[in-house]
């Protein structure tokens, strides 16, 4: 192998590195923003679990603004929102099987349409700021009444035991999903 083959390599091999560092550091960076968390809902039969980041408002404007409307969301910040049901559920009349799904909306001013979607995602962007989910392995999606709210500085997912029922709130938007199964 020739000296100049050897650099080339080795300069490959270090563009590499830095950039995977890069990627981490930029990760670590991010979080302290938008925290991680995770929130969950367990009956005898049934265990729900939504992973999510948590963006702050910061005095910006969220829907139609930072968020803008008729725009897949990623619902939260840095990776896709994940959703896990032990249990089929009827979602709007549609089966949502047992399983991992990522989670999208698209919001409106007077309403919004969450996604479950099959495929997992490594970042919920891509490189030119667009949602990186893909329609084709959307599994469930459901339309439902944007509703006033008080102020919510963090974007917030929780579940109600009533349904039980999925709520998002962030700003002065709350979006709520029934989920029965």
């Amino acid at each position: 192998m020739s000296k100049t083959l050897k650099r080339v390599l080795i300069g490959i091999l270090v563009l590499v590195v830095v950039a995977f560092a890069g990627f981490k550091v930029m990760q670590a960076t991010t979080k302290k923003h938008s925290p991680e968390d995770t929130v969950s809902y367990s009956t005898d039969d049934l265990q729900l679990s939504v992973k999510y980041c948590r963006p702050f408002k910061k005095a910006r404007e969220i829907f139609g603004g930072l968020v803008p409307y008729g725009e897949v969301w990623r619902t939260g910040a840095n990776e896709p929102t994940t959703f896990t049901t032990s249990k089929t559920l009827k979602i709007q009349g549609q089966p949502l099987e047992p399983g991992t799904y990522t989670l999208w909306t698209i919001p409106g001013p007077t309403e919004w349409t969450v996604i479950w979607n099959s495929k997992m995602y490594p970042w919920g962007i891509t490189m030119d700021q667009k949602a990186s989910r893909e329609e084709a392995y959307d599994v469930v999606k459901a339309v439902v009444p944007a509703q006033r709210n008080e102020q919510v500085e963090q974007f917030t997912i929780r579940f109600e035991a009533e349904g039980p029922t999925m709520v998002l709130e962030w700003d002065a938007t709350r979006i709520a999903v029934e989920l029965p199964n």
